[in-house]
């Protein structure tokens, strides 16, 4: 019977530089969606998954991710001084969603690093990998269909996978190949990372979120000490080490999130489509958004129209 999942890694320690100068002295985790940082959405995923303790990796510019996750004393008095019941008990549900521990991240260059950072937290048990600048909306939770496979399935590795196949999704996300043992459970004998179109036959898109049995961390220092021999420069992913498992006969899985959507909140686009879908989504806001919406769009229909009378008169 596979182990209880109850703890979570969310590696944090980025500089966020696709997002200068905003994130200069502001963490890209912390970017809000409408009134929500992106990492407490990541946060409530695994929450809803049973999640108890939540291990941030993070930086020495990381400092106010810490300060989200506590009990703002100060801010609760004075909401408590202005009569903002409701209010108060947002922020200290904040507070009380897990137990938050946090690592300074240390060690080479690359996302297997935070990983094994945390090593020494998780103890032994089974646990989530979830990025903290994106995640899958989906019901049930992204978290929650991992920590179901994982019971039903148990394995070394399960990561969460959505079906992609255009020719530029090669080139952006980790690919898992492999045998169907059910629709929409996939047993891997190969992982790649942005294989490019036509190197992998398969549409198992690898993103957004993973859970690993403890094995991970012995093949990830088996990644380590291969580096360190070969003098490997370049940086060292997770994806290394789910290959060592792989080689050891390891199962592992990629499972399809049903009902799943993505939101790379890591990257300025999607960022800000995310803003403008979790806008609509806002009861108090959807309304005067839409009609707000509505308008750029009949301005930016005469826009084009009139760029086109220009260029046919030309």
């Amino acid at each position: 019977m596979a182990k209880k999942v109850r703890k979570a890694i969310i590696p944090a320690a980025g500089f966020g530089t696709r997002f200068l100068p905003a994130t200069k002295a502001q963490p890209k985790e912390m970017l809000p969606l409408v009134d929500k940082p992106i990492i407490q959405y990541v946060v409530e995923d695994a929450v809803s998954a049973g999640i108890e303790d939540i291990i941030i990796v993070t930086g020495w510019h990381k400092r106010s991710i810490e300060d989200h996750f506590d009990y703002p004393y100060e801010l609760e008095k004075r909401l408590e001084e202005s009569g903002k019941k409701e209010e108060i008990q947002k922020i200290r549900d904040i507070a009380n969603m897990a137990n938050f521990y946090y690592v300074r991240q240390k060690g080479p260059q690359g996302n297997l690093t935070p990983i094994w950072n945390a090593k020494e937290l998780i103890d032994g048990e089974p646990f989530l990998v979830l990025w903290g600048d994106d995640f899958i909306q989906a019901t049930p939770t992204r978290s929650q269909q991992l920590v179901q496979a994982y019971e039903q399935y148990g394995g070394h590795v399960i990561v969460s996978s959505l079906r992609k196949s255009a020719p530029e999704d090669y080139n952006r996300y980790g690919y898992a190949g492999g045998k169907e043992v059910e629709p929409g459970m996939l047993k891997i004998n190969e992982i790649i990372e942005k294989p490019g179109p036509g190197k992998i036959n398969s549409d198992y898109a690898v993103v957004s979120g993973y859970l690993f049995d403890p094995v991970f961390f012995e093949a990830a220092e088996e990644v380590m000490t291969r580096s360190k021999r070969d003098n490997i420069k370049r940086e060292l992913h997770y994806i290394d080490a789910i290959n060592v498992l792989l080689e050891q006969n390891k199962a592992c899985y990629a499972l399809e999130i049903k009902n799943g959507k993505f939101y790379d909140c890591g990257n300025k686009l999607e960022y800000l489509k995310a803003v403008v879908e979790f806008g609509l989504q806002h009861d108090d806001l959807r309304k005067e958004f839409s009609e707000y919406l509505a308008v750029l769009q009949t301005q930016l229909q005469h826009e084009q129209k009139s760029a086109k009378e220009i260029l046919r008169v030309r």
